[in-house]
């Protein structure tokens, strides 16, 4: 299957199986997924790998989080449980290095290119993936379950399992004519 045909194919699945890569075959996509472009060559990113007891220990940060914005304590359970719907989690990390010439949003740009191409890898792979954001990425809580320095940001977590029996959505044609146009 050619890199085109992999893209268009590509989908989110949001329930997947407890099967998981193991640690040897995530390093092998990490080390692809790291050739994304990447001016200065700063690496200005990392993984963090979320197995086991890591995923309650994230659920009990989402759950102090809530617990702290006044939500019941029968949302903050809900929460909680958001890290157990798949065996292995990685967290994008956002590494801001100091530099004159790549300001920080590029930084970040090249992160979220890593994960994209990491969870495209996967997906070609075989593997479900689906990236998940939102408020709880800037949660002191989550950031000290992270062990977040002060110069790193939190763009979310891959959620990676076996393609599980959710069929994904049909993909309609994207009207690419709409979004490219010349100058």
């Amino acid at each position: 299957m050619s890199a085109l045909e992999a893209v268009l194919r590509r989908q989110s699945h949001s329930k997947v199986t407890s099967n998981t890569p193991s640690h040897e075959e995530l390093l092998r996509y990490v080390e692809a997924a790291a050739t994304v472009a990447d001016h200065g060559s700063l690496h200005p990113w990392r993984l963090i790998e979320i197995r086991d007891d890591a995923r309650e220990r994230l659920g009990a940060a989402f759950a102090e989080t809530a617990l702290a914005a006044g939500l019941k304590e029968s949302d903050a359970r809900k929460l909680a449980e958001k890290p157990l719907r798949a065996n292995l989690l990685i967290a994008i990390v956002a590494v801001h290095q100091p530099s004159h010439k790549v300001p920080e949003w590029e930084q970040d740009a090249v992160a979220s290119g890593v994960a994209h191409t990491l969870s495209l890898l996967l997906d070609e792979a075989g593997w479900g993936v689906f990236w998940r954001t939102g408020g709880y990425t800037r949660s002191a809580a989550v950031a000290r379950m992270h062990g977040l320095a002060a110069n790193e940001k939190l763009m979310g977590w891959l959620y990676v399992g076996g393609k599980g029996k959710d069929k994904p959505g049909k993909k309609h044609r994207f009207p690419a004519d709409t979004y490219l146009s010349r100058a």
